[in-house]
C-alpha cells in the first residue's frame, strides 16, 4: 500500500488552513493565525472527554489532528461549554503577550476549519458530541 495522500500532503493542507485563518483575521502572516487556531482548539478540547475528542479529531486533516492534541494534559478537569465571550477570553489567554486573537476568533477559525474538512462528516460528528459542541463551531 502506498502512503495515503492525506499524509503525503499534510504540510500543504496544514498551511492551507493557516492561510484561511490568516485571511479571516486579516493578518499578514500565518504566525498569529497559528496561535489563534491553537487557542481555539484548546478551548474546544477542554470541553470534551477523550473518547469524544478522538472522534472529533478523526474528522480533521492530519496536521490539524496534531495541533488539536499537542500539549494536551488529559488530567486537566473537563470544562462545560460556556458563552462565546468566556471561551474567547480563554483563547486570548494562550500566550497573551503574543496572541492577537480578535473577539470573533472562534467564529473565524470555525469558518476556516469548515473550508478544510468534509463538512457533512464534520457536522455529523458534532451531533454526537456534548451539548454546546455544535454551537461552538457554528458560523
Amino acid at each position: 500500500m502506498t502512503v495515503p495522500t492525506e499524509y503525503q500532503q499534510a504540510n500543504i493542507a496544514f498551511y492551507n488552513f493557516l492561510t484561511d485563518v490568516r485571511d479571516q483575521t486579516n493578518f499578514d502572516s500565518t504566525h498569529p493565525a497559528y496561535t489563534i487556531a491553537q487557542g481555539v482548539f484548546q478551548a474546544f478540547r477542554r470541553r470534551l472527554g477523550i473518547r469524544d475528542a478522538i472522534r472529533f479529531c478523526n474528522v480533521l486533516p492530519v496536521g490539524l489532528r496534531a495541533l488539536f492534541v499537542a500539549d494536551w494534559d488529559p488530567d486537566e478537569p473537563l470544562r462545560c461549554f460556556e458563552d462565546r465571550d468566556t471561551m474567547t477570553r480563554e483563547v486570548q489567554n494562550l500566550r497573551p503577550l503574543h496572541n492577537y486573537a480578535p473577539d470573533d476568533a472562534i467564529q473565524m477559525v470555525a469558518r476556516a476549519l469548515r473550508r478544510n474538512v468534509d463538512r457533512e462528516v464534520f457536522d455529523r460528528v458534532l451531533t454526537t458530541l456534548p451539548e454546546g459542541a455544535a454551537d461552538f463551531w457554528k458560523v
